[in-house]
């Protein structure tokens, strides 16, 4: 008896507590009504005023976060301090291991900010980079690339033992004429006078010659001439400091030649000929690592796809004490995509957790990007290529453009490999040091690699700039705020009374 009064009393007082809701809650409209009602558009434009300058103040905070740090403020708070409260997880991929300090320290000693390389893939004049502007009339060299290469010739091909030669003389001046023509015209001249003259054969394997294989023919003649000269040198450089430089040049003729005929035989498929070749040049002529000869090993190895033998070139070239490169980071990144690209999958590594072999492959893709960011957009067809220059500069676009022309190939043959890539790269490009004056794996990066890479790479090509991040959505939604609420203020000033009215509505 007395639960079942307990339940009546309950359920009269659930009832008129049911009744009250309704009654206040109009009372509580009606309130707002008058309030709203009583208010006037000074107070409207006090209010659009102050939040416009309040969002104002935050899109200025976060803009000048983003500057200093490369993340938005009010997106790092929400990820690292409300996403776990809620209980989110953030699934990003480990912080990447410390590699050598002795790499990070060697390289930062007597780096130069800009310096230009020689690209050691790079094209013939005549049978390739020609044809391209036959074809599409747009010139795929610009003059600073060209006037780069024509100073690389008079070092390489010319010394002051040339007045002893006439040929040679008439070379010296064929490498400075502007004009292909005339100095195709000059080096006719020097085979007139000397018909074993190696340098005007080279000229023409390079600017005249429209296909490889008369490239090639030209090269087997320049060879010929060329051993023979290098054969005397050796017998008389002891005489004088002339006769070594002569040498030298010799030598330098002598192995630009043999890189040249690899190349040709690597662009006409014989793929194990060009190996050869290139790994008898580089042990006849242990010295002239710079000239980079392994990039060209790497490339055709990959092409026969030898990996065990690219990742002992690599083990030999990927060095603390040597500079690097994208083809040295970027195939030491894709051997180890290589071992768990095929299985790996982005939604079974979120839940179960990043294997030992797929952290390597993160840590690897990592420092790739942090030392050449802007190949990861060729390899993933996200911009298109164009003719690769004649010069590079590292960790520019110029050097991303020489590396995918070539290598994007290879990272297509391997299953997974570019999912991996597009799966890791954006997030290890948000860990990579900002701004610029920092560095983590590598030395700093060089501020005027926006400048030299367009002094490189034709006018028609959209040169990739880095460190330019994307803006983050809240400097997007802030400005529109801010935007938004000072056209409000505005507008509340110019007619104020309409605005009360919409206000009010």
């Amino acid at each position: 008896w007395a639960r079942g009064l307990l339940a009546v009393a309950a359920g009269l007082g659930l009832f008129y507590v049911v009744l009250r809701v309704p009654l206040r809650l109009r009372d509580s409209l009606a309130a707002v009504t008058v309030f709203l009602s009583t208010l006037t558009p000074k107070f409207y434009f006090a209010l659009t005023v102050t939040s416009s300058f309040i969002s104002g103040l935050i899109f200025v905070f976060e803009w000048w976060h983003f500057r200093k740090y490369g993340t938005s403020f009010i997106e790092q708070v929400s990820v690292s301090h409300l996403r776990p409260l809620i209980g989110g997880a953030e699934n990003s991929p480990p912080a990447p291991a410390a590699f050598s300090a002795g790499e990070n320290e060697t390289s930062r000693q007597n780096m130069p900010e800009c310096k230009v390389w020689r690209n050691p893939l790079n094209l013939f004049r005549g049978a390739e980079y020609s044809r391209y502007m036959w074809v599409t009339g747009k010139e795929p060299l610009t003059y600073y690339d060209m006037n780069l290469s024509a100073q690389d010739h008079q070092n390489f091909f010319t010394c002051d033992t040339d007045a002893l030669r006439p040929s040679d003389t008439v070379m010296q001046k064929a490498w400075r004429e502007r004009n292909p023509q005339a100095r195709i015209k000059a080096a006719y001249q020097a085979l007139e006078l000397n018909n074993d003259c190696a340098t005007a054969y080279v000229l023409l394997a390079e600017e005249e010659a429209t296909t490889i294989v008369d490239a090639e023919k030209y090269f087997k003649q320049a060879l010929k001439a060329g051993e023979m000269i290098y054969r005397k040198s050796q017998n008389c450089h002891s005489q004088s400091p002339q006769h070594e430089a002569q040498l030298r040049r010799d030598t330098n003729v002598l192995v630009y030649v043999k890189r040249r005929l690899a190349m040709c035989a690597r662009k006409l498929g014989r793929i194990r000929e060009a190996v050869k070749m290139m790994r008898d040049l580089m042990k006849e002529f242990p010295l002239l690592s710079m000239l980079n000869i392994h990039e060209n090993l790497l490339e055709a190895l990959l092409e026969l796809q030898a990996y065990a033998d690219v990742q002992a070139v690599l083990a030999k070239y990927d060095d603390i004490s040597l500079p690097k490169s994208a083809a040295i980071c970027y195939t030491a990144a894709l051997l180890k995509a290589r071992a768990v690209s095929e299985r790996f999958s982005p939604e079974t590594a979120s839940k179960r957790g990043l294997s030992t072999a797929e952290i390597n492959a993160v840590e690897a893709i990592h420092r790739a990007v942090e030392f050449n960011p802007h190949v990861p957009k060729y390899l993933l067809e996200m911009k298109s290529l164009v003719l690769p220059p004649e010069h590079i500069l590292k960790r520019g676009d110029s050097e991303a453009v020489a590396y995918a022309f070539f290598h994007l190939q290879h990272w297509k043959r391997i299953e997974g490999a570019l999912n991996l890539l597009h799966c890791t790269w954006e997030g290890t490009f948000r860990m990579i040091p900002y701004p610029l004056e920092k560095g983590h794996l590598f030395y700093p990066y060089p501020s005027c690699t926006e400048t030299a890479d367009r002094e490189l790479l034709p006018t028609f090509h959209e040169v990739s700039v880095y460190p330019q991040k994307e803006l983050p959505f809240f400097i997007h939604f802030t400005a529109g705020l801010c935007s938004f609420s000072a056209m409000l203020a505005l507008l509340t000033h110019q007619f104020p009374e309409l605005m009360v009215i919409f206000a009010k509505a």
